[in-house]
């Protein structure tokens, strides 16, 4: 049986009963209430949590991974066919959820797997189509087995883990790949059977700060003097920079941001992922959690970076710019996200996957994880010897690269 002959429908009625618990597949996010969504996400702050006891995480809303389906920017000829999965105890509760893919490439993942797929396919092999469990072109650790809190909550997440696998089969895909998830997931998937994959990011990390040249006492001579003058530098030429949230995003301001990210998308990536119409959704259900980082000049927007709050992180995404000057990327992207996070009490900034150069601007390494299932036993067991060694490069490689931190010697910030 091939995936054409199991459409979203058929797969939808395939359930799966453990101990109670029906696990099922939608082919919609919008199937399933967004307040029921969230309150297995946690996606929002809870009136009766702290933040500080459930960390929320804002990609993982209703409100994100619906805005990506109706702007179209997943979906349709995309390659990333919404089959998100979904756990009912027997009276009908939704206990979890899992935002996942059915995938026909592996654009837009920042876990990069293209080698395994092309070894694949030339043993004859077809790679495609894959499931993945993760927030399409967002690059942010976060939940990805969301489950409602509870005495269950751990065999709950067993079972959907098992689901996936389940749906992976009937699929005819190739496995499962859940990426960018939290650690504790990662150990579960492991003991379940999910081969385990790390990589590395630059996370910043708030001591305590009570403003940014606070933050720069932290460091060495040599750097604050660097970033206040790369940050003087950035503003040259009239430039002013602008903290833009809540009712400020204006379809005006995002025409602008559009047009910013079309321009750099554009010669980072081919083809951008996202539509004009997801900015607007996003700005209009998720306003309050969104802060983009504007400059101006002569009166016109020039450049801008996107950033989501969370109850622990300020997410940066990306950027954009329209005119180049130095530094500007580095003082929207990294320098005012840092500023942000010490004036709203934020724990941390995660400014998005990759570069190295983050390290000299008080961005340290810090690992993520990522769990993949794979159905042929000869292509896993191939994989799995290469995530053996690839494990150990990334700790040694996140080791080395912790020695260049730019913090005095008085001063420790501890990689996570």
């Amino acid at each position: 049986m091939n995936r054409e002959q199991i459409d979203a429908t058929e797969r939808s009625e395939r359930v799966t009963t453990m101990t109670e618990l029906r696990i099922s597949v939608v082919g919609a996010i919008d199937e399933i209430a967004a307040a029921d969504w969230d309150a297995c996400a946690n996606a929002k702050p809870n009136a009766h949590t702290s933040p500080q006891d459930i960390p929320h995480n804002p990609f993982v809303s209703h409100d994100f991974l619906a805005a990506l389906e109706v702007s179209k920017s997943v979906g349709g000829r995309t390659g990333w066919q919404p089959q998100h999965v979904q756990a009912k105890t027997a009276a009908g509760q939704l206990v979890a959820v899992a935002p996942c893919y059915l995938k026909s490439h592996s654009h837009g993942e920042y876990v990069f797997d293209r080698g395994w797929a092309e070894a694949y396919e030339r043993a004859g092999g077809n790679y495609y189509p894959k499931l993945q469990v993760a927030v399409p072109f967002t690059p942010a650790t976060g939940p990805r087995l969301l489950l409602r809190p509870g005495p269950n909550a751990d065999a709950i997440g067993r079972a959907v883990a098992g689901g996936l696998i389940e749906l992976c089969k009937l699929s005819c895909a190739s496995g499962v790949h859940v990426t960018f998830a939290t650690e504790p997931e990662f150990r579960l998937l492991g003991e379940l059977g999910y081969l385990q994959r790390t990589d590395q990011q630059f996370h910043w990390e708030n001591a305590g700060f009570a403003s940014f040249d606070d933050f720069l006492t932290a460091l060495t001579a040599r750097k604050r003097k660097t970033i206040r003058r790369e940050r003087a530098d950035a503003l040259q030429n009239g430039i002013t920079v602008h903290w833009l949230t809540g009712s400020d995003l204006t379809e005006d301001v995002w025409d602008a941001f559009f047009e910013f990210y079309m321009e750099t998308g554009s010669r980072k990536w081919g083809r951008p992922y996202l539509t004009r119409s997801f900015y607007s959704l996003v700005g209009e259900k998720m306003r309050d959690r969104i802060v983009l980082v504007m400059a101006k000049r002569a009166g016109r927007w020039i450049a801008g970076a996107i950033n989501f709050i969370g109850s622990h992180a300020l997410f940066g995404r990306h950027w954009g710019a329209i005119e180049h000057h130095p530094f500007l990327h580095f003082e929207l992207c990294y320098y005012q996200a840092i500023d942000y996070a010490i004036t709203h009490k934020l724990p941390r900034v995660e400014a998005g996957a990759q570069g190295e150069h983050k390290i000299s601007r008080g961005y340290m390494p810090t690992t993520t994880y990522s769990a993949h299932y794979i159905v042929d036993p000869a292509l896993r067991r191939a994989i799995a010897d290469y995530l053996v060694r690839e494990r150990a490069y990334v700790a040694a490689a996140g080791a080395e690269l912790a020695t260049l931190a730019p913090f005095r010697k008085d001063f420790a910030v501890e990689p996570e």
